[in-house]
């Protein structure tokens, strides 16, 4: 039976990972490098109750999210909200070559410290807490010495004499860290360019296949959640993808698909209007109605008349 171990405070993340005392309670910037876990971390679980970002190269553990799993043998950046569960694995490929040794920082930051700052509520829209283990940040060379700038300047900050300007210096310089990340991922996203139009394919043909299956009455219409899942991504992730490529979310594509499945039904066949609606996975008729409207300024019978 896998064990679950939830962490509350900062300093016991310190303990676990055999580190000294944090320099403060509700924050600290951790040298990957010095970093010992336990032994033996095979089906441990991990449920953290602050904010982790992590710049990451050679760390000898697959770290696993769900299903999917990703080996830190390059650099690159991960971002982790509170109560998001981790489970830990010791990868012996990198383990036992000695020549790769972990490196590389962790920024833990305790949401009691954003209390009555800016950040308490905006860090929420940064999309990339909510990414995939293997949908992480890769940074150039100038990119990661930038981020590594911020975070020693937080660091310095915390560890010098606290006054009543440190919190907000520090938020500040979070806020610019989620920033330039924020920046540094729509770069990914254009640099990707195939891969990202590769997931978009994929979707097209993913969604084609679901509204011309037999059987389409019998299941309920596909959520963001499905959609993304039969992909291997998260939601936010995709609709991130998706937004830089086509300006449109999962859910819209999927509207998409569905409207013009409707049209198709409506030009070439005598089904009634809510005949095509439990066709399409709608449970209510007037539901349909309404989506197709909103989508095409026309009502499904209005639209029928065109082709009449």
């Amino acid at each position: 039976m896998e064990e679950l171990k939830r962490i509350s405070k900062i300093s016991d993340y310190h303990s676990f990972a055999n580190l000294s005392a944090p320099k403060h309670p509700l924050i600290s910037l951790i040298d990957f490098s010095l970093v010992e876990f336990p032994e033996h971390l095979k089906g441990l679980k991990l449920i953290q109750e602050y904010y982790t970002i992590g710049l990451k190269r050679n760390v000898p553990y697959k770290l696993f999210y769900g299903q999917q799993e990703y080996d830190f043998n390059e650099g690159l950046m991960t971002f982790l909200a509170p109560n998001q569960v981790m489970s830990m694995e010791r990868n012996p490929n990198i383990f036992l070559d000695k020549k790769l040794k972990p490196s590389g920082w962790l920024l833990l930051i305790h949401p009691d410290f954003l209390w009555n700052t800016s950040l308490a509520k905006s860090i929420k829209k940064y999309e990339y807490f909510s990414y995939n283990i293997n949908e992480s940040l890769f940074l150039s060379e100038e990119e990661e010495k930038s981020i590594i700038s911020i975070l020693k300047n937080i660091e310095k900050e915390y560890q010098s004499n606290i006054d009543k300007f440190s919190q907000k210096i520090i938020v500040s310089q979070l806020e610019l860290l989620l920033n330039y990340a924020e920046r540094f991922y729509e770069r990914q996203f254009i640099t990707r360019n195939k891969s990202n139009h590769h997931i978009l394919d994929k979707l097209e043909k993913l969604l084609f296949n679901y509204f011309n299956q037999n059987n389409l009455v019998e299941q309920s219409l596909p959520t963001v959640e499905k959609i993304s899942s039969e992909l291997n991504l998260s939601s936010t992730y995709l609709s991130s993808v998706l937004k830089s490529l086509t300006g449109m979310s999962t859910q819209q594509h999927i509207h998409n698909a569905l409207i013009e499945k409707a049209k198709e039904q409506l030009s070439t066949t005598s089904l009634s209007i809510n005949e095509i609606a439990y066709n399409l996975g709608f449970e209510y008729p007037t539901s349909f109605n309404k989506l197709f409207k909103n989508k095409t300024e026309m009502s499904p019978l209005e639209f029928r008349k065109t082709f009449n």
